[in-house]
């Protein structure tokens, strides 16, 4: 762990010089990267490296452009360092706060601080690079694993032809493009008390911003209270049906787009988790949302439209 920490910072103007013994270094977590806060004599940073076969679906420019946006909205950590080429990334760490998780999304203040962070990173007023597009997404991951010749889990292809109701529904209105997140897991959000930030921008994208609200929302396996309250503070009243229709349709499916991410992991065999289990799980929890006997009712919100 030492020594790949080391032989980054050597190669890298400004950190190089740094004196081994007054270097602390410990590892944080992360399922697809290396990621590593080190102190020193230049204060605390957080060293990500990017993951083997990344490169293969992450534009790195991109993921530069837009995290540098978010870091200037005051949403994401300082980057200090980010070289295109390998994804190796530099952030200044962001002192006195916590990763957050489930359990932590439970108290109401910090919900409150999430709506309010990400509606900070929509309303920033410059667009992001590249647009996120799910479906595009979709067939995207599909043309990685048949290159790989990977099997899909057992029903993937019956919940895809009835995702396609959700497509049509989505279409037949414009909506709102804003720069997003579009990944944004619990751990991905930072909490000092009073502020809450979001990193890791790898997937960013111009995007409908219900699909942030969606997907933190099935990362924090959040209740209908909880989406209540985080979607209040968020626009700063009760949220409206067409809102609320586009948040569940994109909890459904950011579920089955992180189905074939799962299977792509565990076709270039990443050692980290067991990614087979993670995309069988999403894929059913994706099932049971779209049989629900609510999601008809959202549905429907959506094909009618603001």
């Amino acid at each position: 762990m030492t020594i790949e920490v080391y032989e980054a910072l050597e190669s890298i103007d400004g950190f190089k010089e740094l004196m081994s013994e007054t270097l602390v270094i410990r590892r944080l977590g992360g399922l697809t990267n290396r990621n590593y806060r080190f102190d020193c004599q230049l204060g605390s940073y957080v060293l990500r490296l990017a993951g083997e076969g990344t490169g293969d679906y992450i534009d790195r420019e991109a993921e530069f452009y837009n995290a540098s946006i978010a870091s200037e909205a005051g949403v994401n950590a300082e980057i200090v360092y980010f070289d295109v080429a390998s994804g190796t990334m530099i952030c200044r760490y962001i002192s006195r706060a916590v990763t957050m998780d489930i359990d932590k999304f439970r108290e109401l203040d910090a919900l409150r601080r999430a709506g309010q962070a990400f509606r900070q990173l929509h309303d920033c007023g410059r667009d992001f690079k590249g647009r996120f597009d799910l479906f595009e997404q979709i067939d995207q991951y599909l043309a990685v694993l048949k290159d790989l010749n990977a099997d899909l889990p057992d029903g993937y292809a019956e919940v895809q032809k009835d995702a396609e109701q959700v497509r049509e529904a989505l279409s037949m209105h414009e909506l709102p493009s804003k720069p997003c997140h579009c990944d944004p897991m619990v751990e991905n959000c930072i909490d000092d008390g009073r502020k809450m930030f979001i990193i890791d921008f790898e997937y960013a994208g111009n995007n409908d911003p219900m699909w942030d609200l969606g997907d933190i929302s099935v990362e924090g396996d959040f209740s209908a209270a909880q989406d209540n309250e985080f979607m209040t503070a968020y626009f700063g009243r009760g949220p409206e049906a067409f809102d609320v229709g586009r948040m569940v349709m994109y909890k459904a499916m950011c579920d089955l787009l992180w189905t074939l991410w799962g299977v792509v992991q565990h076709a270039n065999q990443n050692p980290v988790d067991d990614f087979w289990a993670y995309a069988v799980g999403r894929l059913d929890r994706c099932r049971k949302l779209m049989a629900s006997p609510d999601f008809p009712k959202h549905l429907q919100a959506v094909r009618q439209g603001p």
